[in-house]
Order: structure tokens, then sequence, then C-alpha cells
């Protein structure tokens, strides 16, 4: 029980925000993606110009927002690994997206600027996090 209090009460201040921030936005694009994923055509249809895989890989990244969300708020050096390979999975997809866009396919632009934001997001949330925690040593012990 010490070392879980000790690992808590370590914890900076930015934890509880981007744990915070990653569970609302992990709930936000699991309602808006599955909306349109489940809602029928209708949904569909005011979704415009959607990319599947962008909206499928999005979905599901929503569970991982909200695990790794919940993993920063207890301060667990797992959710600095999850984070990171949120944040490299969002770029590999956002890359994929560009060459979509690029090749002439159908998009919204407001995808690119969720995308743009997810990236952004996932990358500071990885990055302070990985740094904190230790996500890339070993031992995953934190550096606190």
């Amino acid at each position: 029980m010490t070392r879980a209090r000790n690992a808590v009460s370590s914890r900076p201040w930015w934890a509880w925000l981007a744990g915070g921030i990653a569970v609302a936005f992990g709930i936000a694009t699991i309602l808006s993606g599955g909306r349109v994923l489940f809602g029928g055509e209708a949904a569909r249809a005011s979704a415009g110009a959607y990319v599947s895989f962008v909206l499928w890989f999005n979905f599901a990244a929503g569970f991982a927002y909200v695990v790794a969300g919940a993993g920063l708020l207890l301060w667990r050096p797992w959710a600095a690994r999850l984070s990171m390979a949120i944040a490299v999975a969002t770029v590999a997809v956002a890359i994929a997206f560009a060459i979509h866009v690029l090749g002439g396919g159908a998009f919204e632009m407001r995808t690119v600027g969720a995308m743009a934001l997810r990236g952004a997001v996932w990358i500071i949330i990885a990055g302070l996090a990985c740094w904190t925690l230790g996500c890339l040593r070993p031992s995953g012990r934190p550096s606190v």
C-alpha cells in the first residue's frame, strides 16, 4: 500500500490534467465515432466524406485513450508506454490519411484538423509521461 501511495503522491500536477483530458477525449471519440459507425444512414450522411480507416482507427483508439488516461490518473508506468503507442499509431494513421488525400481521395477538412489535434495532444502527453515515468527504460521504474 505504501508503494501505491508513494507513486500517487509523486504524481506531477500535469498528470491530473493529461489523464482527465485523455479520458474525456476518449469518451467523446467513442461517442462521435460510434454514432457514425453504428448510427445509421443519417449519421453517416451527416459525417460527409469520412475516410473509413481513419474513422475506425479513431473509434478504436478512443478506448485506448480512456485506459491511458486512467493509467495516468493512477500514475502507472504502463500508461506512459500506452501513450507513446497511441501517439505513434496516430501519426502513422495521419500519414496514411495524407497519402489518401494526396492521392485524390475524398475527405472532410475537419478530419485534417482532428488528426492534427489528436497527434499533437498524444505527442505532448506521451512526451511528458515518458520523460517522467521513463517509458523507454526496460525496468519501467519512474524517474521521480
